[in-house]
């Protein structure tokens, strides 16, 4: 498989897995190395990864520009406090003002301490612009996180009677219904948060035509429009951020994941006419540190090349290909998504049995829905990977088409 992963060294010993808190189900397996598309286990055992952390690792597993960017900042500041100002926190700020358009950051330690800043900045400007006005439409099955505010604005059906009493103020609409958010304005609302693709109900995308129809309603009505970009942002759907194929700008934008690339970083960004906080309405110890700066910064510049942008352009459009025919030949759903984030349906409730199967197989997938397999590779995947993840599933497939 990978020529880039040099040999193991064999573990002392078995691993206890005693030690840590129980809060998702996990295979007896533990991972000590990855390189690109590729990781391997304790035994040795190589899989092709094609879920990258949740679209986490943009560039793959350990790239050399991530670990150049570490190696060096190491050596010279890790964290002088969010007190002071540091040099990378500076030049990625600007970077990332350059990219979105907006005028603004914060950084933050994940997407969704990111959103949970959006929540605040907006009710922040509602009690100064809008009345006191506070609530904030989302969608239907949207996923924002998992802090409690976040967990609000979420539309996660297991966590309907969970860690009640919720925060209020964030009433649903459907996605794609301009109409229905029209409706849930009234004099209470501060703003409209949705995510482009909603990625962890299935990889459902919001129309071209809706985020602009949202833009419009938005800027007709004084409201905010908050896009989630913490998934589709950082180049993951084929621009740097998804927003842009819309033509569109919002006022407050959230971003994560791979502006890391593994390591722990998220951003509030937002335009300038936004930004009210008082000193002492947001931080964090660990924010904007020199460390992670770094880090995403020698990310936005490679990801920012033009080049790398078509390239995950034209890889999305094969990997889509590919999956498009391995329906057609099982008879199974449809294709949907954007860039190196899609979906198969597989139209039965069987996604979890597969992906069970493939990882069995050394292949990485996830199954997010029953009826639905999530891909997200690096963005720099090669069309050899995405042929080798076809061949698996396809194997698979056909063992559960004939059971």
């Amino acid at each position: 498989m990978s020529q880039t992963i040099p040999e193991p060294v064999p573990p002392s010993g078995g691993f206890s897995f005693d030690a840590l808190m129980e809060i998702t189900s996990r295979p007896d397996v533990v991972f000590v190395e990855g390189h690109g598309s590729w990781l391997r286990d304790h035994t040795g055992k190589e899989y092709l990864d094609f879920v990258q952390g949740w679209a986490v690792n943009c560039l793959g597993h350990c790239p050399p520009v991530i670990a150049d960017a570490l190696r060096r900042q190491a050596a010279t500041l890790i964290n002088c406090s969010p007190a002071f100002y540091n040099a990378p926190m500076i030049a990625l700020a600007e970077l990332i003002v350059r990219h979105s358009g907006l005028e603004k950051v914060f950084f933050t330690n994940c997407g969704a301490e990111a959103n949970e800043g959006a929540i605040k900045l907006a009710r922040k400007w509602g009690a100064l612009h809008r009345g006191g006005a506070y609530e904030i439409v989302t969608m239907s099955h949207a996923f924002h996180g998992r802090t409690l505010a976040t967990m609000s604005a979420s539309d996660k059906a297991p966590w309907k009677d969970l860690f009640e009493p919720k925060v209020a103020g964030f009433p649903k609409a459907e996605m794609n219904d301009i109409a229905g958010v029209e409706r849930l304005i009234t004099e209470k609302t501060v703003a409209v948060m949705l995510e482009p693709i909603q990625g962890e109900s299935g990889v459902i995308p919001a129309s071209l035509d809706f985020l602009k129809e949202v833009r419009a309603l938005t800027k007709k009505a004084g409201l905010l429009m908050i896009l989630d970009e913490v998934q589709t942002g950082i180049g993951r759907t084929g621009t740097m951020f998804a927003y842009e194929q819309a033509g569109i700008r919002p006022d407050i934008l959230t971003l994560a994941k791979g502006l890391g690339g593994g390591v722990p970083i998220g951003a509030l960004v937002a335009a300038a006419d936004v930004c009210c906080f008082a000193h002492g309405d947001q931080g964090g110890t660990f924010n904007g540190n020199a460390l992670v700066t770094a880090v995403g910064l020698a990310i936005l510049e490679e990801v920012g090349r033009p080049e790398f942008l078509q390239n995950v352009r034209t890889t999305g459009a094969y990997l889509a290909q590919c999956l498009r025919a391995l329906s057609k030949k099982h008879g199974l759903g449809e294709v949907r998504g954007q860039g190196l984030l899609l979906a198969l349906d597989l139209g039965a409730e069987i996604a979890t049995d597969v992906a069970a199967k493939c990882f069995a197989r050394g292949l990485l997938l996830n199954a997010p829905r029953p009826t639905i397999l999530r891909f997200m590779p690096a963005l720099n995947v090669t069309r050899e990977e995405i042929d080798t993840m076809i061949e698996v599933l396809d194997g698979v497939l056909g063992g559960e088409k004939g059971r």
